[in-house]
This record gives C-alpha cells, sequence and structure tokens, in this order.
C-alpha cells in the first residue's frame, strides 16, 4: 500500500516532531546564548594587553573551550550521559538532550561572540579608558554594542549548526525530527517521510538564516546612525 505523505496520522507525527525539535533549539538557544556571550566576553577581555588581562586564566578558559569543540557531537553525547541524568534526570528524550545540546553550542557560541568582539576598533576602548570608564561601562557601552552585529550573525551560525544537532540527538532517542526521519524513513523504509524531514528542516534552516541577516543588518543601520548622529553634534 503506497505511504501517503499527506495523510493526517503523518502530518500529526511532523508536527509533533516539529514541536520537539522547536522546544529543544529554543531552550538549548537561551541557555547557550547566556551562558556563551559571558565566556566571550572573558576570553577577549582577559587577552594579554586588554582591559582585564589575565594570560593563565584566559588560556586555561580558551583550552577548555577548545576541548569541548573538538568533541563530536555524537561523542559528546554519549561522554557527559551521568552529567544529563543528573540536570534532567535522564539520558533518553527531548529533555535529557538539551543537555548536550547547550553543552555542544554553548562553546561554539563563545568563540563566535569572542570574534565579533575583537574587531571593535581598540582606539574606542582606549578613549573610554582615558576618560575613566570603568571594565564593566567599556564591556556594556563600548564592546557590547559595537560588536552587536557580529553577535547576531555569530548566534545566527550557532543557531544553525544547533538545528544540525538536534537532528542528530533524535537519531539516539532524542526525539524531533531526527528521531522521526530514523523511525519511519530509515527503519520502517518510508522514504517519503525522511524527504519530508529534510524539506522540513531546510526550510527552518533558511529561514533562520534570513531573519538573523535581517536582524543583523538592521542592528548595524541602527549602529551606524547613531555614529552619524553623534558626530554631527
Amino acid at each position: 500500500m503506497p505511504f501517503d505523505l499527506l495523510s493526517p496520522a503523518v502530518t500529526a507525527l511532523l508536527v509533533e516532531s516539529l514541536q520537539e525539535t522547536a522546544y529543544m533549539v529554543s531552550v538549548a538557544a537561551l541557555v547557550s546564548t547566556g551562558l556563551g556571550l559571558p565566556l566571550g566576553v572573558l576570553l577577549v577581555v582577559t587577552a594579554p594587553g586588554h582591559i582585564l588581562a589575565a594570560p593563565i586564566f584566559n588560556r586555561i578558559l580558551s583550552v577548555a573551550i577548545n576541548l569541548i569543540r573538538s568533541t563530536p557531537f555524537i561523542i559528546l553525547m554519549v561522554a557527559i550521559i551521568p552529567f544529563t541524568r543528573f540536570v534532567s534526570g535522564s539520558s533518553v528524550g527531548t529533555s535529557a538532550a538539551i543537555v548536550p545540546l547547550t553543552v555542544a553550542i554553548t562553546p561554539l557560541f563563545a568563540r563566535l561572540a569572542e570574534s565579533a568582539m575583537r574587531e571593535v576598533d581598540r582606539g574606542l576602548i582606549e578613549a573610554a579608558e582615558a576618560i575613566g570608564a570603568s571594565p564593566l561601562q567599556i564591556i556594556t557601552r563600548v564592546i557590547f554594542p559595537e560588536a552587536l552585529p557580529g553577535i547576531v550573525a555569530g548566534q545566527t551560525v550557532a543557531l544553525v549548526s544547533l538545528i544540525s544537532y538536534s537532528a542528530m540527538a533524535g537519531t539516539v532517542g532524542g526525539g524531533g525530527l531526527g528521531d522521526l526521519g530514523v523511525r519511519y524513513g530509515y527503519q520502517r523504509f518510508m522514504p517519503e517521510v525522511m524527504v519530508a524531514v529534510v524539506v522540513v528542516l531546510v526550510v527552518i534552516v533558511q529561514s533562520v538564516q534570513l531573519i538573523g541577516d535581517a536582524v543583523a543588518r538592521a542592528v548595524n543601520h541602527r549602529i551606524a546612525r547613531s555614529k552619524r548622529a553623534a558626530s554631527q553634534v
């Protein structure tokens, strides 16, 4: 009997899996942003010659972030199962998958945020120091606002990677679209489901990328207008 891709049962499965993926990605994105942005700031301001130079701390933090980033996601998921159980109470399921997703994406976003903040004109930082601005003021009023377009672009890249990781998490019991594709598209020989999952993931990724690019451009234009207004005062 041919498989009906548009049947109510299949539609219900796609909707349920999409909701699970959205839940995993949104929670992991929020937590990884809350953790990754401060880590990115620390990587910048504790670098040698910066406003809070601490070379040893900076080196240790950098090595720790690189260790996590260099670990393939599937291996990372298995390696931190005890930690996942401690945090979520289980090592399988949608909620449990959020833990390794967050652990995997936080270092990536930290590096992307660091890269954006390193591009800030050093002259602006030195000017802020010259007028007596504190390190916190320099971070919040100079570094972060100037680097915001790059941070938004970095967050977009991290979010796209997070969507990809969420699909991989589904293959090992994490739920979501990846789980649907494996259980029905592969194990039950229903290639139509696999195609549907791929199409949905492509649409999600393209939508995220377009929105992220638009937000980054809008933020960049707003900063440019603010600078022009300030120069005319």
